[in-house]
């Protein structure tokens, strides 16, 4: 239980409307007290939260797509808020605490960033920045006893961008096919063979094809410098646009969807698409 004096203090930093970080911790630090905290907040724990961890960084990157700029302000302060309630459990626990998190990336930056911070030349390209930044990496994995060319990349990680990472590791060991060509003809080989043994596979079997045919066209994306879960996002947010084009069409003229044929939606699908492309 705080002491009144505390409490006080508590209480100013709390609802000092400019205070800053100082002002978000002691919030959380006050969310979880187990003497007058949030009893939701306090039943969570890092696996709980994690989901919601992963929610937020989608909704900031969500508003950039969008490029919702007011909306990018709360998204962004929704992923920090992410950051400083794992720090108050490990913090509860006696693991680290946010200062060490902010110590930790300072220290990860300034070591990864010879080129800005220490002696090394200040004139480098991007490419070069990027392999001095993978060489880094690297020792680092090294010194975390990381002997496989995979470890260390998330398990938790989406599943398109951790294949696209797993990839690119692969890949500076030479393991990696050396024309996009090469790419494309193992896409349409995994392809025809979905479709061919389709009706003769179990569930389980089609479905680790099909993962083994998303898992070439992330290595297509990488030939192709795209980021696939960029793309994938932008491909949802035609269809979106397209169809309900489409749906508007038909209420223009008193219908649904539902009260459509497959045949008159293509045709309205077609026409948004013409209208687009004329603007």
């Amino acid at each position: 239980m705080l002491k009144n004096t505390e409490r006080t203090t508590s209480d100013k930093i709390v609802h000092t409307p400019n205070g800053g970080m100082d002002r978000l911790r002691e919030i959380m630090r006050r969310l979880r007290d187990p003497n007058g905290g949030c009893p939701w907040d306090l039943e969570q724990d890092f696996h709980t939260i994690a989901p919601y961890t992963i929610e937020e960084a989608y909704e900031v990157a969500d508003a950039i797509e969008r490029e919702a700029w007011d909306e990018l302000k709360g998204e962004l302060g929704d992923l920090l808020f992410q950051s400083v309630f794992h720090a108050q459990m490990a913090e509860e626990r006696g693991l680290f605490s946010f200062d060490d998190v902010a110590d930790t990336m300072s220290n990860k930056m300034v070591t990864r960033h010879p080129h800005v911070f220490g002696d090394d030349a200040s004139d480098k390209s991007a490419e070069q920045q990027t392999r001095d930044w993978e060489a880094i990496k690297a020792m680092e994995r090294a010194a975390k006893a990381q002997k496989g060319v995979l470890d260390g990349v998330a398990i938790g990680l989406p599943a398109l961008l951790r294949a696209v990472k797993l990839q690119n590791r692969a890949a500076r060991v030479g393991f990696d096919w050396p024309e996009t060509t090469q790419v494309l003809e193992k896409i349409q080989e995994e392809a025809l063979e979905l479709v061919e043994a389709k009706d003769s596979l179990s569930q389980d079997e089609v479905r680790e094809e099909f993962g083994d045919l998303l898992f070439v066209m992330a290595n297509l994306a990488r030939h192709l410098d795209v980021e696939p879960e960029e793309a994938l996002r932008q491909a949802n947010a035609k269809f979106e646009r397209r169809f309900a084009g489409v749906e508007q069409r038909l209420a223009t003229i008193g219908r649904r969807p539902e009260e459509s044929t497959l045949e008159e939606m293509d045709a309205l699908w077609d026409a948004v698409k013409q209208a687009e492309r004329e603007k």
